[in-house]
């Protein structure tokens, strides 16, 4: 197993170093980790680089996560025991990969883009759904992504919690899982600070 998970890990971070923001912003001639807020990721290429910059960052984001993770699925779902599980490590790999790439001196994202790939990728239906609908209403009303993006954070242990109660890696699972919730807490500890001074930016608000 434990082989298993080193392998996982290892493709998921090699996935997850693949920086949209980043290649978006040279595509630019910007390096947008010295623009903005310095974030190599969706939000921080909306307010530097515009909506279709924006859009370019989050699915390719999403989809370094969605790709490992399906491949993952259609090759050994049917033959591998816990799949699941592996596929969480996977999707760790991917986070730790899009947060702090090698070749970047490890500043990149703070992961809710790669976050959203994997929900899609592992979590039931119902969950993406409500996570989709969540995200949005919380931006639309508060215009804080940030804030969205906390709230997300927690559909994967929600989603274990509730879908894999009964599998003998529950508690395995339960671990990996609030790993996401760390690392994007973590990621995000400026923004929190922020959220609960009414200092943090607001979504259309433009750099100065």
């Amino acid at each position: 197993m434990i082989t298993t998970i080193i392998i996982c890990l290892l493709i998921g971070y090699g996935c997850g170093c693949f920086s949209t923001g980043y290649f978006v912003g040279k595509a630019n001639n910007m390096d947008i980790r010295k623009e903005g807020s310095g974030n190599a990721g969706a939000t921080n290429a909306l307010r530097t680089l515009g909506i279709k910059a924006a859009l370019i960052t989050f699915l390719g984001d999403a989809f370094k996560a969605i790709i490992p993770i399906v491949v993952y699925r259609i090759m050994f779902a049917d033959k591998t025991a816990y799949w699941e599980l592996y596929a969480l490590y996977i999707g760790l790999g991917v986070v730790l990969g899009h947060n702090f790439p090698f070749y970047l001196n490890f500043k990149g994202g703070k992961g809710i883009a790669a976050m959203g790939g994997i929900i899609i990728s592992i979590a039931d239906p119902r969950i993406t759904l409500a996570g989709i609908i969540i995200f949005v209403s919380v931006v639309a009303i508060s215009r804080y992504v940030s804030l969205g993006s906390l709230i997300v954070a927690w559909l994967l242990p929600l989603n274990t919690f509730l879908f894999y109660k009964e599998s003998p890696v529950f508690l395995h699972m339960m671990i990996i899982s609030f790993l996401f919730t760390i690392l994007a807490y973590l990621r995000h500890w400026q923004n929190i600070k922020r959220l609960l001074s009414g200092t943090e930016r607001k979504i259309g608000v433009k750099n100065k």
